[in-house]
């Protein structure tokens, strides 16, 4: 890595995971739509043919004229072959694969447990977290041995764990967790304020305190140019809560999987008098089944069940389109993420700071949260270092919605780490979507650990 002028080149990223080909093509355009910093992208994947396929459309991206920036590509055999010399290091892996996942999305449902993602929290988020934590002890080994001293962006789901897990195998590391739920409600606030107000703002020009955890992250201030978006927000929330509030066009709840109507925002809002600060599909999984009670409810909150069905045939789409990119069927689509993963680099190599929200451990920037846990907070980025926003304390009533969470998640923790079948029950059965008797809880949480042993080798299953 070297410093030339306002630019950095020779840098070096090691990418873990990308199969899917998704956030792997993001951060190609992302990059390669960056002026100011160039290098090499190592590129290592359990399926070795994808992170070749992932070489060569990266290579191809050089010779778009949008390229302003002009990165190597370079598919590796190990780990150790992606880690050496890497400044940075980019986690996103599914763990396991959609066919676990079924088990963790849907085996619930045999006892009326519905779950609209099962990534994070619910039955299907803490069975995926037993699975995920022991590849990130062994992701955490391998930064330690091969690049100690590199920074670590994280955007695997759960969050939370995978972040925790980096931190407990390896204190020192410089890790963090990126997520976009925040930047969704805040362009949510922008709508308000133009609905409202008739003011057209970016999403960057709304300016908010951020506490919680990933995916149950909330806002309680929240200001345009100074101005405290609260009220406005309010006026925005009883004029469109009965129906919801969407733009209109194709893309609408019903056939849009990741899209709502805000509605499930607007009751908690009502309910609690804070924002809260992720998207509906992600929020109503951490409350009782308030908005998860059956398919009718969750249709009555204008929003969707994301079944895995829907996700594998989405991903035989995306391997298709990569497979007509490899072979020069296609060209590569500059489709810029959104994501400020590349802004962040930046900072840490001294091109100017940044302030956004980033999951890390808890040192005391959210008050009454366990020291240690990995919270959600802003942060400030500045040249090699991340300086969490202090960001306050949630009211009462929110926190203990939180604070549940951040019990079962570390619980979780512990008992992937020692294998600790009870310990692990003792999780599923309390978190808040668990509405099974005690004796039905067992049943299910044993087929679901049976359904994904294979990842649980040193289990005695």
């Amino acid at each position: 890595m070297k410093y030339v002028g306002k630019n950095v080149e020779d840098l070096n990223i090691a990418y873990i995971g990308g199969g899917s080909r998704g956030w792997a093509w993001g951060l190609m355009t992302d990059l390669a739509k960056d002026g100011q910093i160039s290098g090499t992208v190592k590129l290592y994947d359990i399926n070795k043919q994808a992170a070749i396929d992932n070489e060569i459309i990266g290579n191809k991206v050089n010779d778009n004229k949008e390229a302003v920036s002009k990165w190597t590509y370079k598919a590796t055999d190990t780990i150790k072959d992606a880690l050496v010399g890497a400044d940075f290091v980019i986690i996103s892996i599914l763990p396991g694969t959609f066919d676990e996942m079924e088990s963790d999305v849907h085996a619930p449902e045999e006892y009326g447990i519905y779950q609209s993602v099962g990534d994070t929290v619910g039955p299907g988020g803490l069975l995926r977290a037993l699975r995920t934590i022991p590849m990130y002890v062994d992701i955490a080994n391998s930064i330690k041995e091969y690049c100690p001293k590199a920074w670590v962006i994280n955007y695997t789901n759960p969050m939370t764990l995978c972040v925790r897990t980096l931190y407990e195998v390896y204190p020192e590391i410089k890790a963090f967790g990126c997520c976009h739920e925040v930047f969704g409600t805040q362009k949510v606030l922008v709508k308000a304020l133009k609905d409202i107000k008739g003011i057209e703002v970016k999403r960057q020009d709304i300016k908010v305190n951020v506490l919680g955890i990933n995916h149950f992250t909330w806002l309680d201030k929240a200001t345009y140019n100074g101005e405290d978006l609260f009220p406005i927000y309010r006026e925005f929330v009883d004029k469109y809560y009965e129906e919801g509030y969407d733009e209109g066009g194709d893309k609408n709840w019903m056939n849009d999987k990741f899209t709502s109507k805000e509605r499930v925002k607007f009751d908690l809002f009502r309910r609690y008098g804070i924002i809260a600060a992720a998207g509906d599909r992600h929020l109503a999984e951490f409350c009782p089944p308030w908005y998860l009670k059956n398919p009718e409810t969750v249709n009555e909150w204008r929003f969707g069940l994301t079944t895995v069905e829907w996700r594998k045939n989405d991903l035989k789409e995306r391997l298709a389109k990569s497979k007509a990119m490899v072979n020069g069927e296609k060209e590569f689509e500059f489709k810029e993420t959104g994501e400020e993963g590349v802004i962040l680099m930046k900072a840490l190599l001294g091109l100017g700071d940044f302030v956004t929200n980033v999951n890390s451990p808890n040192r005391g920037q959210v008050e009454g949260i366990k020291l240690g846990a990995v919270v959600e907070t802003n942060a400030i980025f500045s040249k090699d270092e991340i300086k969490p926003v202090v960001a306050g304390k949630l009211p009462d009533e929110v926190f203990s919605l939180v604070n549940r969470h951040v019990i079962n998640q570390e619980t979780i923790l512990k008992a992937a780490l020692t294998q600790d079948k009870d310990l692990a029950f003792r999780a599923f059965a309390n978190d808040p979507l668990m509405t099974a008797s005690i004796s039905d809880a067992r049943k299910l949480f044993d087929k679901m650990l049976k359904n994904t042993r294979e990842y649980l080798p040193r289990w005695n299953l």
